[in-house]
């Protein structure tokens, strides 16, 4: 079975290897089909450790020695076990979707052939991460798909607003990295290895608060990747890239890193409840405060960015109350239906031209039947509706913390299932129903290629059918996982069932009825709360007056008056002074013979006078 997990893990390097011979040239549509069937290859193999793995049987290969520093050897290794193959299963069928969509909605773009490096090599890095069998593995796959990231973001870089974005998300990312790598030098100061199997056989051998401070440091760096609050600015931003990043990136595998350190660090976390609690109440408190954002937003893409950041909440709200298995099969099912969401979004934004404004749209179900019916199907997965895969998943979140007591995590999450439900159809509402806009303002809406469209097809059939795994996928994952026991009555859980259930139905009659009859009137954009969400809490505008303006004044005054008048004033006179001086010095060397002879005379007695006085110590 090794060589399928170096086919898997080295097909997406391939790829982007090969195609960057190619990325200054014009188009190529050989790097778009050559790295879509890599990334299947990868995916195939993916697939066949998935049915190799099981309790008994995981697959671990040490390639070669990596890092040997005193007492620190670090292999370079890769495990393929029961959360690290789903991981791989869900990066590399979502990535090869987003691959084959992306030979469509790139076709007209003169860096075609640098795109599909990128983005091979960004799959290469999330394989790194997912594979790896230590915490520094797991770190190099982390900074790369970071850079990766960067790249893909401001993949179109002439625009002011795409450089600036990827530098915002690589900047935040690398403060909360900074707390990750504390968290890594502290294992390896307690434990003296950073291999997770070692890690985890004697972290219950340390004192409580410094397990305590492991936990804090490594969810420091998932907060960064994850986007959570106070660090989620940079996942709505990001949508200045293009579309097939925002759907692999920001939905589908980076964003969701964070949740697999959670889930992978769970034997660290099991013994620091105190710490889970505070994951799961900032995991509950994001899911609504996103939600809230997504309900006024008018940009196509940033309203699901929003329900990303959103159902990221809810994967750490499981995470943290110690459900780890149902964190990573929302991760796993919401991969499915977000990132179909994406592609659709794609598909719209070619068809207005690259017009963004939902306000702008309306009646496109017309021009779009399939990309509507596609969006409508990972809408209803996401509103969590029966038997959509959201249901099983999203709910099961709800159980858990109200299984675990935690009645106040699980009113917040039950509000932000209804608010989900009405944005997801407010922007379905907007887009493809409702008075036709996009006619007076002169757009001519098209549909998809066809071959797209056959791309996004096995995502939708996932965001249908996907759910109705979970009691395999519970199987499966509890071999490594620790177990989530319920002690809900049967009773009790139908009708937490049928409430959740219910507020979501409620949510998308309301998005329905509402804006078939042509929406809430201009006024409401005069409403306080209205602005408050509109403009994301002023959290962006406190960032720039707290943070960006004083480091902006600071770094100025250093460079004016510490750089120019300090240190560049004491480098120039230092060289003035040596200039002077060999300025000076240069009429010893004249070349006149009588001149010369003086000075010959001169320092034979200086070598006389030092030979008098000068007495060596004994």
């Amino acid at each position: 079975m090794e060589k399928y997990l170096y086919i898997a893990l080295f097909a997406p390097l391939v790829g982007s290897l090969v195609t960057a011979f190619f990325a200054q040239f014009p188009k190529t549509l050989f790097t778009g089909i050559f790295t879509s069937t890599l990334i299947f290859i990868s995916f195939v193999s993916s697939m066949i450790l998935l049915n190799y793995v099981d309790m008994d049987t995981i697959v671990h290969v040490e390639m070669m020695d990596w890092i040997s520093a005193g007492n620190l050897s670090i292999p370079f290794g890769f495990v393929v076990d029961q959360v690290s193959v789903i991981m791989m299963v869900t990066v590399t069928l979502v990535s090869t979707v987003v691959h084959v969509y992306s030979i469509g909605y790139m076709d007209h773009d003169k860096s075609f052939n640098r795109f599909f490096s990128y983005l091979s090599a960004f799959v290469f890095s999330m394989m790194i991460l997912v594979m790896s069998d230590n915490f520094v593995g797991l770190f190099i796959g982390w900074e790369g798909v970071g850079l990766c990231s960067w790249l893909l973001i401001g993949f179109w870089y002439h625009k002011h607003s795409a450089s600036w974005a990827a530098n915002e998300a690589f900047i935040m990312n690398r403060i909360a990295d900074l707390g990750m790598l504390m968290g890594l030098f502290l294992i390896y100061w307690q434990i003296g290895s950073l291999q997770y199997d070692i890690v985890f056989a004697n972290i219950v051998n340390l004192a409580p608060t410094t397990v305590t401070w492991i936990g804090i440091f490594l969810f420091i760096g998932a907060m960064g990747k994850s986007a959570q609050f106070p660090l989620h600015t940079w996942l709505a931003d990001a949508m200045e890239g293009p579309t097939p990043v925002s759907a692999l990136i920001h939905a589908a595998t980076m964003v969701t890193a964070g949740v697999y350190l959670v889930v992978r660090a769970s034997e660290i976390y099991v013994l620091i409840p105190e710490v889970g609690m505070f994951i799961a109440s900032l995991g509950a408190f994001v899911a609504v405060f996103a939600a809230s954002m997504a309900l006024v937003n008018r940009d196509l893409k940033r309203i699901i960015a929003y329900s990303t950041l959103s159902q990221l909440g809810y994967m750490f709200v499981a995470a943290g109350l110690g459900a780890y298995w149902i964190a990573l099969f929302h991760l796993m099912t919401h991969a499915f239906f977000k990132s179909l969401l994406f592609l659709g979004a794609g598909n719209v934004m070619h068809a207005m031209d690259d017009e963004l404004d939902i306000k702008k749209m309306g009646g496109l179900y017309s021009a779009m039947k399939p990309t509507a019916i596609l969006m409508s199907i990972a809408s209803v997965a996401l509103a969590g509706i029966y038997p959509f895969a959201g249901f099983f998943s999203k709910d099961k979140i709800l159980e858990v913390a109200f299984n675990d007591g935690s009645y106040l995590l699980w009113f917040a999450l039950f509000i932000g299932a209804g608010l989900t439900a009405f944005y997801s159809f407010r922007l379905v509402m907007l887009v493809f129903f409702g008075e036709k806009v996009h006619e007076k303002l002169g757009f001519h809406p098209h549909e998809a290629k066809p071959f797209v469209i056959y791309a996004l097809t096995p995502l939708a059939l996932l965001a249908i059918v996907a759910g109705f795994f979970e009691h395999s996928f519970h199987e499966f994952t509890t071999q490594l996982l620790s177990n989530y026991e319920f002690t809900l009555e049967h009773s009790v859980g139908m009708i937490l069932i049928f409430a959740t259930s219910a507020i979501a139905i409620s949510g998308i009659a309301f998005a329905v009825f509402k804006y078939k009859r042509g929406g809430f009137s201009e006024n409401i954009e005069n409403w306080g709360i209205y602005k408050l969400l509109s403009n994301q809490y002023y959290i962006p505008k406190l960032y720039e007056v707290a943070i960006m303006k004083p480091f902006t004044a600071l770094s100025k005054f250093i460079w004016l008056e510490v750089d120019m008048r300090i240190v560049d004033s004491t480098v120039d006179m230092i060289a003035k002074v040596i200039y002077g001086t060999g300025e000076k010095a240069r009429k010893m060397q004249s070349g006149n013979l009588s001149s010369m002879l003086r000075w010959m005379v001169v320092g034979i007695i200086v070598l006389l006078v030092l030979a008098i006085f000068y007495r060596p110590m004994v």
